[in-house]
């Protein structure tokens, strides 16, 4: 699952998962030695999931005689499938979530707390990337995951495309990616300088909050919401401008809904730069593009940061796991969550499905060290905030995300968009996020 599709099924789910109680997974309780894992679907499909990950758990049972029983859930289900197990607590002993459900699954009391003795059991706070760490739960309270696959945002461009539009290098300002963006655009071959999945609300969402922060946005302000702000104005605005101003995006992205369209135009050279997740390095490959044909280098920003502005230029973006608090195999649990997150797991499960490890040892195989990965590990440390971590951030991604989209959609469809309407657009989503969504 690419993290900009993690929230998506978090909507209307918020006030059940708060009552939900304190369930929790039993995992197969005949058997003390058994596990249960629910593994969100991280690959092209679940039968990928389920041959990347077969070998692992027969490991993981050779070394310590405990069998672990998988089950691979696709993203539409999986969010229901969590809330049952929570409210009636027949589930699994270890599952992991996207790391934006992070809090609101920490409200309904049903899994483990990671408090320092039991992190000491995986590891300890000092395995993983301290960044990977703030994606965990509710800040003040002891995570209720820790960390286990890292994404993050990141700008693909087309060397070739870029060759013969004249341009010698990635634009390193927002200003310079717009003008090259002009420069490769030419709507008669159908061929455009940027190419978005306008479609995705999550997708709208993450942007926001990112060019947001990049004009000195806070998207809460003692838990109450500030959605239509002049800074979230102009940061989304910054965003629609590429489709309705500039140009340089076609209209018929609009109606893109997934990375896999995104991915086939720009390895078909359809437009010469796309803003998405670090997963899209396997995604690009699948599609037989080779790592000497692209390159990646930061989201630029505005030059200069606008006043208050923040050097953001992704969300702390990734994969947790989590042990069931009422696991009929604790011990059993927390060591399949130590092996999972071991350099050596790291290194094979992230290579597989083209994600970051989120330990730093992970990062002496060569896989990781090839100049993508470089970048976003950097971004990752050192230009990602975390979306906040409040029970309420899912529906700040459906309001805000779908006004986004909505506005999009208003765009390739040739109606202007200015600050007026944007400002319009968020309130809404302001007043129904304080009238409970």
């Amino acid at each position: 699952m690419k993290a900009r599709r993690i929230t998506a099924l978090v909507t209307g789910a918020l006030m059940v998962m708060a009552g939900a109680g304190c369930g929790g997974g039993g995992g197969d309780k005949s058997s003390p030695k058994t596990l249960t894992y629910w593994a969100s679907n991280q690959g092209r499909s679940i039968q990928q999931d389920q041959r990347v990950l077969g070998p692992e758990l027969k490991k993981f049972e050779q070394r310590t005689g405990i069998k672990v029983k998988l089950e691979v859930i696709g993203w539409p289900d999986l969010l229901n499938r969590i809330l049952a197990a929570t409210s009636s607590g027949k589930g699994p002993d270890v599952l992991n979530v996207g790391n934006t459900w992070s809090a609101s699954l920490q409200a309904t009391g049903a899994f483990q707390a990671f408090d320092d003795a039991t992190i000491a059991k995986v590891g300890g706070r000092g395995r993983f990337i301290p960044s990977t760490l703030t994606s965990t739960g509710a800040a003040g309270r002891p995570p209720a995951f820790v960390p286990l696959y890292g994404l993050a945002y990141g700008l693909f461009y087309n060397k070739k495309l870029f060759a013969d539009a004249g341009l010698k290098q990635p634009p390193r300002t927002w200003q310079e990616l717009v003008t090259d963006a002009k420069k490769l655009t030419d709507p008669a071959k159908k061929r455009y300088g940027v190419g978005i999945e306008g479609a995705s609300y999550t997708e709208a969402a993450h942007f926001a909050f990112m060019f947001g922060a990049q004009y000195g946005a806070r998207l809460f302000q003692g838990g109450q919401p500030g959605f239509a702000s002049p800074a979230m104005v102009a940061g989304v605005r910054q965003y629609l401008d590429l489709l309705g101003t500039d140009k340089v995006v076609d209209p018929a992205d609009a109606e893109y809904l997934n990375d896999d369209q995104v991915l086939k135009d720009f390895v078909a050279g359809r437009f010469g730069m796309m803003m998405i997740q670090s997963f899209a390095t396997a995604g690009v490959a699948e599609n037989g593009m080779k790592q000497s044909d692209y390159g990646v280098t930061p989201i630029p920003l505005p030059d200069p940061l606008p006043q208050g502005g923040r050097r953001v230029t992704s969300h702390v973006a990734g994969i947790n796991v989590g042990v069931f608090k009422n696991s009929g195999n604790k011990d059993g649990a927390l060591r399949f969550v130590e092996f999972l997150t071991s350099p050596e797991e790291q290194k094979i499960l992230n290579a597989a499905w083209g994600s970051l490890p989120v330990v730093p040892q992970a990062y002496d195989d060569p896989r990781f060290q090839t100049p993508a990965t470089r970048t976003f590990r950097a971004v990752l440390a050192n230009s990602a905030e975390t979306l906040p971590m409040i029970p309420q951030e899912a529906q700040f991604e459906t309001l805000v995300g779908n006004a986004v989209k909505g506005l999009i959609a208003d765009a390739a469809a040739g109606r202007p968009v200015d600050d007026a309407t944007i400002r319009a657009k968020l309130a809404d989503a302001d007043k129904k996020m304080q009238a409970g969504g």
